[in-house]
């Protein structure tokens, strides 16, 4: 099943009133959807929009609308949980609450934190001979489906999936099933997704809608998720007006299934992803305040940017928010202890240390986040020394000089004391690449040797295969 909504005009966004409209349309299908089985006239709804991270996104009006439909208390569907897909992140603060969702939804009792180490359950596991199918041979062992306890047993009549299509570097493509089974899902499933998408290689991955971590995640919504829960996808595509610079919603789509996702997909490329003819030299990226507090979340300025730098290039990194390295404490003292320092290095140590081990999701980060010295990274964060910046790996560069010498920039290219820079806005709201590396993918995985084998959960390991690939086997 899908809906999909677009601005009347190539040049225009969806303005406030079509996406009301759409909104309520979206729910009255699901509604009637659901009127074959009993119960129907009545039930408790479960929205799941993004954090903060997302907030670009709309989908905190989305959710607010989605809220105005169906308070809480009301006779007939009820939003009685409202639960942002944090993943790995930071819970939200109040202000970000405030700033993202409606006066209506704060004052209610319906917001709940999503605790990823803690308060999942496993719901099954995707057989090891299919990962390995899915990997071409990287990674054989059982992948953990797992969700929020209260998203999986919490007898919800309709669960609403609010989210942004963009690219990513972990999933390809963002959204869909990823804000479940990452969003809301545990440790286990997250960290084992993060590393087989780091092995297979994230420039083989980022753009690409169909990738093996997402067919994994796809074997899992349709053998788990859509034999349970009743889940509808509502999802948005963005992207910047080229004659007035701001952001507009290009595409609205809702369903049930994978068409939506898919649908939003070929749009979002259309909208999210420049193809460059020529690598970029010099690329200044510049890291919101309110939205990037840490370089787990603000490596996204090396993540979205790296296919498109040339060889021996510059990457200047503007964070005035920037205070910490992970987005929990575990993470920070990982990444303060082990630092960007290329994938050889990163898998060395993860071989000899069990706290990588246990840790893949950070040891994925690490690998993701560095330039494997192809380019230079000055990080001029607003929170953090040099010391620490330089520690982790990257050069240190002064904030205030930075923002004074790159400040008025437009997005694109630029002329800076006679040098020619590229600059971007907000790197969470698409993808650069150099025509060749993306074609091509850089740092094929299995490359350079033998993977080692590490213990990746209980009774779990990721072994090694005789061509450098990962493999491994349940106890």
């Amino acid at each position: 099943m899908i809906e999909k909504v677009l601005p009347p005009e190539s040049d225009t966004g969806i303005s406030p009133e079509l996406l009301k409209d759409s909104i309520e349309r979206f729910v009255n299908i699901a509604k009637e959807k659901s009127s074959a089985g009993e119960g129907a006239a009545a039930g408790k709804v479960c929205i799941l929009p993004p954090d903060f991270t997302r907030f670009h996104s709309r989908a905190g009006e989305i959710t607010s609308m989605l809220y105005d439909i169906m308070p809480t208390g009301v006779e007939g569907w009820s939003v009685t949980d409202i639960m942002p897909a944090l993943g790995t992140h930071a819970p939200m603060s109040e202000s970000q609450c405030t700033t993202m969702f409606s006066p209506a939804i704060n004052s209610a009792d319906v917001l709940r934190v999503h605790d990823w180490r803690n308060d999942v359950t496993t719901i099954g596991h995707c057989p090891a001979s299919m990962v390995s199918d899915a990997t071409n041979g990287m990674v054989s062992k059982p992948w953990p489906a797992q969700l929020n306890r209260l998203v999986w047993e919490g007898n919800h009549d309709a669960i609403f999936s609010v989210g942004q299509v963009v690219p990513h570097e972990v999933m390809g493509m963002a959204n869909f099933n990823k804000n479940l089974f990452v969003g809301v899902g545990g440790v286990e499933a997250i960290n084992l997704s993060h590393f087989i998408g780091a092995v297979y290689g994230m420039e083989k991955m980022m753009g690409k809608a169909t990738n093996p971590l997402r067919a994994i995640l796809n074997y899992a919504s349709e053998n788990f998720l859509q034999t349970k829960l009743p889940l509808y996808y509502i999802l948005t595509v963005m992207g910047k007006n080229e004659t007035s610079g701001k952001l507009e919603m290009r595409g609205l789509f809702f369903g049930d299934d994978i068409e939506c996702y898919l649908e939003a997909c070929k749009l979002s490329l259309t909208c999210n992803f420049t193809m460059l003819e020529e690598p970029l030299k010099k690329v200044v990226v510049f890291l919101d305040e309110d939205e990037f507090h840490s370089t787990w979340l603000g490596n996204k300025a090396i993540y979205r940017t790296r296919m498109a730098i040339a060889d021996g290039g510059e990457l200047i990194v503007i964070g005035p928010g920037v205070k910490k390295f992970g987005e929990d404490d575990e993470c920070d003292v990982l990444i303060r202890k082990y630092g960007y320092v290329g994938t050889p290095t990163i898998m060395k140590h993860m071989e000899e240390q069990e706290e990588l081990q246990n840790n893949l999701s950070v040891v994925a980060h690490l690998i993701h986040g560095s330039s494997e010295g192809r380019f230079s990274v000055k990080y001029c964060p607003g929170h953090l020394t040099k010391e620490e910046i330089e520690k982790a790996g990257f050069e240190y560069g002064d904030l205030e000089a930075a923002q004074k010498k790159y400040a008025g920039l437009g997005d694109g290219w630029n002329d800076v004391d006679g040098e020619r820079v590229f600059y971007i806005s907000n790197p969470a709201l698409g993808l650069w690449a150099h025509k060749d590396r993306f074609e091509e993918g850089e740092g094929k995985a299995g490359e350079g040797g033998k993977m080692p084998a590490v213990n990746v959960g209980a009774g779990e390991q990721v072994g090694v295969g005789g061509s450098g690939g990962v493999g491994g086997s349940r106890a």
